[in-house]
């Protein structure tokens, strides 16, 4: 009687629910529908765990939500889900909308960079950039004119100058500094100038002070570049090089080169030079005051110039000895020293030849 009076109920209560349903737009039972049949096509069998929702099920559950009452018929998911589906293609439909970026530059414009571009080969994206606001007034990046520019085929040399070509080019007209830190045995910090040649690798100046200064490494260069043929001057950007300083060196005929951020590859040679100092003298040695430091890196330089040989520059050193083209008149100490003994023994020789002929006399 039980089981005949739950299934009585629950045949009224199927009634109800289809009146109810009849009621309801069509639409919206046809979605409803569909998202049920989703729902189930992820279960294999009764029972069984459903499958993974892809992207293609998370689209269509979110747009067919939109059409019914989808909270009453969610099953495998949570409706906080489904609120974050809608959110994430909100997110998608406006990223797709709107443009980033740069609106691009006109056509005609594009192809005169083009046809600059490969009407002089030679030209890098700076001379272009420059020419077409010096000559027609128009702004445009370098990065821009970059962008348009077409590719270079393989094999064909680059137009502009790369910063390892000019450094190569410029060799013998270019001088480099930097600072190192050493320390005493007494923990005192000196701060070490060190300026090099690129073309020879001779290490051209070098000082030390305890408190470095702006005026007091201008008088460093001044002393080391007054009197060389030198046109470039490479420098990172410490704030001891200041614009008052780069001006003085402007004034003696230099050209101030600073090195980018954070890229001690730009100068590499004097960054070098200061590791072999420090592998080579300083991390055998403790300097005891700023005198010994001082008298250390003189020896040290001196054997540097002119007794350590250089890969990049073959089998010879930057200051070679000069030619032993000795006088005639200059004799050696071993040379003078046998001259003597010689001297000595003939002297002695006439003696006694001498006094072997006065005893036959008598």
């Amino acid at each position: 009687m039980i089981v005949l009076l739950r299934i009585v109920l629950r045949l009224l209560a199927d009634l109800a629910g289809l009146i109810a349903l009849s009621v309801r737009p069509r639409r919206a039972i046809e979605a409803e529908n569909l998202v049920l049949r989703r729902q189930l096509a992820l279960f294999k069998e009764r029972g069984m765990k459903p499958q993974r929702i892809d992207a293609a099920t998370r689209a269509s559950l979110a747009l067919l939500s939109q059409l019914c009452d989808w909270r009453s018929c969610l099953v495998v998911v949570r409706p906080e889900t489904v609120l974050r589906w809608h959110r994430a293609g909100w997110r998608l439909f406006w990223r797709c909308k709107s443009r980033p970026g740069r609106p691009p530059i006109p056509l005609e414009l594009r192809q005169l960079i083009r046809r600059m571009a490969t009407e002089n080969s030679l030209w890098g994206e700076e001379r272009i950039a420059n020419e077409l606001l010096l000559k027609l007034g128009l702004r445009v990046s370098p990065r821009t004119v970059r962008k348009y520019m077409p590719k270079r085929p393989p094999g064909r040399p680059r137009g502009d100058q790369r910063w390892s070509t000019f450094l190569r080019n410029h060799a013998r007209a270019i001088v480099a500094c930097d600072f190192f830190v050493a320390v005493t045995a007494t923990f005192r910090l000196f701060y070490v100038l060190v300026l090099i040649e690129h073309g020879s690798r001779r290490l051209l100046h070098f000082n030390v002070t305890e408190h470095p200064s702006a005026d007091w490494t201008l008088q460093q260069l001044r002393e080391a570049l007054g009197c060389g043929d030198f046109r470039y001057l490479i420098h990172d950007r410490d704030s001891i090089f200041a614009r008052s300083l780069d001006e003085s060196i402007r004034n003696l005929g230099l050209t101030v080169l600073k090195s980018p951020p954070h890229s001690p590859k730009a100068n590499a040679i004097c960054e070098r030079v200061i590791g072999t100092i420090r592998r080579e003298c300083l991390d055998w040695l403790i300097p005891m005051s700023e005198r010994h430091l001082r008298s250390l890196l003189k020896s040290w330089v001196e054997h540097y110039n002119e007794a350590r040989p250089h890969m990049a520059l073959g089998p010879g050193v930057p200051d070679p000895p000069p030619a032993a083209v000795r006088p005639a008149t200059q004799l050696s100490r071993h040379q003078i020293g046998g001259r003597l003994v010689l001297c000595v023994k003939s002297i002695l020789g006439g003696l006694h030849h001498e006094y072997s002929l006065a005893l036959e006399l008598a």
